[in-house]
């Protein structure tokens, strides 16, 4: 059984979000950037709208799935990090904030599961 680390899984999972993103025909604004109130995986742009996107990778579905790591205050942080952005670029611009979950077999190297979840702070 191949054993891959913390680190390396988030790495292999912002990866194959990037490459999804590309396929949609997002493109890449930042990656992994950092503000004081946490860090953005992925900053994607489309004609309309910013898209900051949390990336939750994981290799089984033990613990859940991915996406319910996202709790009401990595949800706040996620809030407050995508503002800090907006202000600290002077943009106007309309946004979201999505969620990817990827399900990611490392003994075979391939996507399992990918859910893209979009506007995670839309209210129902």
């Amino acid at each position: 059984m191949v054993q891959t680390n913390k680190i390396e899984l988030g790495k292999i999972g912002e990866s194959i979000a990037l490459e999804t993103a590309k396929r949609r025909g997002y493109q890449m604004v930042a990656t992994n950037v950092r503000t004081p109130y946490g860090e953005i995986d992925l900053i994607l742009k489309t004609t309309h709208q910013l898209i900051f996107a949390e990336v939750k990778t994981r290799t089984s579905f033990s613990f859940g799935y991915p996406e319910q790591a996202i709790t009401t205050l990595k949800l706040s942080h996620m809030i407050q990090s995508a503002q800090f952005y907006m202000l600290q670029n002077n943009l106007r611009d309309e946004y979201r904030i999505d969620v990817i979950s990827i399900l990611y077999d490392s003994n075979k190297h391939h996507v399992a599961n990918l859910e893209w979840i979009e506007n995670v702070t839309a209210s129902e």
